[in-house]
């Protein structure tokens, strides 16, 4: 049972923080000045779930709290890879009514919303934009468990009333949650009357990256570096000399980036996710990517200096001197005993805090450039050890073929055993057995995107014989709970293939002939900056901006939709051009 929490390691707390079961929901109480502040939190997340699902968990989080209407309470909810929250500041009583209300809507979810919410959620996503972290999971882990940050929520087009109200019933329960409330006491009134479970573990992590360290190419202005490494008080401290030690070499000394930071973050039990960040204006570019790396190279070397141990451990051992510091650290403890991860005390923790030595530090730097996945605007950085990260499937699967009526050398391939696009750079495959989700429109179109985050389209307008049967034998192959039916597109966004002009063909022609060298960098530009604009037509059919789309997926983002879904209408645009040229020539 849940209110036995003997072994859990709460004990060891017991003179610093309170602890008790409300209704079999472990409780966790510590007093502060002020305002009550209450979080429920529950193990499960967006890594729980599958691509075909994605949004399930973001839209139980909604429905629940959709009954607390407009209020001047502080309140929120949220839902992270690992686990939702639902959080509270207020007085006694109203911290005491939201906490009940939490737990009367996951046991009664308003479905009747489910509709609305769900389209609420689309809404959400198409103005939230991606950042320049968004694509670094997809690949790392792929297009499931924690890769699914960087995926749409393809769940809030087809998800039942049934499958949320199980989801609810399985995940939202007593014995995978943890309370915490910055209170003296347990506040009377509660009522977390939730159904029986069991404590659900963290997903075990998948990976799409072949080798490490690796290389990925990311947008302008922007360079990213993320690590997987051992949870460690050590870890946690490193971050702090990374990010001080990019800001004073890129900022301070170069002038080269505005911000530069570094950050810590606990995955699961046993390991956190070590992320690494500069900005840049175009023409420094070059230099932040090589500033960037030089420290990220020089602290792996062992080249760390005692007093950049010494501020960053100060500052760690503020955070104990507060008043209110148990209560402070309430949030962790509760995220700590939820993920089963080691509990220390306060005196404990400084006392790991002191240990920490150059060493250790020396050996978290390793272990994360050993780990690492980094992102460099437009260009790989193989020169500084990175591999780059597969752009390309292994292997060409075999089938009919069928010529893509925008550019010649690109054929689409259906087997028996999946689907490849073969271009010029190489072919992109997915395997029906290895197919996280196919995205299907009544119109015909395709979209299937394997569990690496590799995507094929099928748009049977762009491709030669890709006719209803052929579709056919397409659906049948796709396992039925990969399969996500999206709504009809409006006519006018279904790709069609245009003529292209003389002058034009003739330039092909003389490409095709060898005459013009540029060609094949002409062709790979126009893939990559393409390339998430298909994302966007073919999976969500929402309106996007060129601006959003590039940053969240820009130069070989892993769900790979390949750019000629919008190749006819840059044929268009560019032949249009060229008669109000020559008209205005009078010609």
């Amino acid at each position: 049972m849940t209110a036995d929490l003997h072994g859990s390691g709460l004990d060891a707390l017991s003179d610093v923080v309170s602890h008790t079961a409300t209704q079999g929901v472990p409780t966790l109480y510590a007093p502060r000045a002020g305002a009550v502040t209450a979080g429920l939190l529950f193990r499960v997340g967006r890594a729980d779930e599958t691509l075909p699902t994605a949004g399930i968990t973001h839209l139980v989080e909604h429905l629940t709290l959709h009954r607390l209407g407009v209020s001047d309470l502080h309140y929120n909810g949220a839902t992270s890879m690992a686990y939702t929250q639902f959080h509270v500041t207020g007085d006694e009583d109203e911290v005491v009514e939201y906490l009940n209300s939490v737990c009367a809507a996951l046991r009664d979810l308003p479905l009747d919303r489910l509709e609305t919410e769900k389209e609420i959620l689309r809404t959400e996503a198409a103005g939230r934009g991606g950042g320049p972290n968004s694509q670094l999971p997809l690949w790392r882990y792929g297009a499931q468990g924690y890769g699914l940050s960087s995926c749409n929520e393809l769940g809030t087009w087809t998800l039942t009333a049934d499958q949320v109200r199980q989801w609810a019933e399985t995940r939202f329960t007593r014995d995978n949650a943890v309370l915490w409330i910055t209170s003296d006491h347990a506040p009377d009134g509660l009522d977390l009357n939730l159904p029986a479970g069991t404590r659900i573990s963290a997903p075990a992590p998948t990976s799409a990256l072949p080798v490490t360290p690796a290389c990925v190419r990311g947008d302008d202005g922007h360079v990213v570096f993320n690590a997987v490494v051992r949870r460690s008080t050590a870890a946690a401290v490193f971050a702090d000399v990374l990010g001080r030690a990019l800001y004073r070499d890129l900022r301070q000394e170069g002038g080269y980036s505005y911000a530069a930071e570094a950050d810590y973050s606990p995955r699961d039990t046993d390991f956190a996710t070590l992320t690494a960040y500069a900005d840049a204006l175009p023409q420094k570019q070059d230099a932040v990517v090589g500033g960037f790396v030089d420290t990220l190279a020089r602290l792996r070397a062992g080249r760390i200096e005692q007093a950049e141990l010494d501020s960053a451990r100060a500052k760690a051992l503020k955070a104990y001197d507060t008043p209110d510091h148990a209560a402070a650290l309430l949030p962790s403890f509760a995220l700590s005993l939820l993920l089963g991860h080691r509990l220390l005390t306060p005196e404990q923790s400084r006392a790991e805090l002191h240990a920490v030595t150059v060493a250790d530090l020396r050996e978290v730097a390793r272990e994360a450039w050993a780990d690492g996945l980094l992102q460099v605007p437009g260009r790989d950085a193989d020169w500084a050890g990175f591999t780059p990260a597969p752009q390309y499937s292994q292997v060409a699967l075999t089938g009919t073929r069928h010529q893509s009526l925008a550019d010649e050398r690109v054929t689409l391939s259906i087997g028996t055993e999946g689907v490849s696009l073969l271009t010029p750079g190489g072919p992109v495959s997915v395997r029906y057995d290895a197919c996280a989700a196919m995205a299907a429109r009544p119109d015909g179109a395709r979209t299937l995107t394997g569990h690496d985050g590799f995507s094929v389209p099928i748009e049977p307008t762009l491709f030669r014989g890709v006719t209803p049967e052929r579709i056919a034998a397409v659906d049948a192959a796709v396992p039925a709970e990969a399969v996500v039916r999206l709504p009809a597109r409006d006519p006018e966004r279904i790709p069609q293939p245009s003529e292209p002009e003389p002058e034009l063909e003739s330039e092909r022609a003389r490409q095709r002939r060898g005459q013009d060298g540029t060609a094949g960098r002409g062709w790979t530009a126009a893939l990559w900056l393409l390339g998430l604009l298909a994302v966007a037509w073919a999976m969500l059919g929402t309106a996007v901006t060129v601006d959003e789309t590039g940053s969240a997926h820009t130069d070989g983002a892993r769900i790979f939709l390949i750019w000629f879904l919008e190749l006819p209408l840059l044929w268009n645009i560019r032949a249009m051009r060229q008669r109000r040229a020559r008209a205005r020539a009078g010609t």
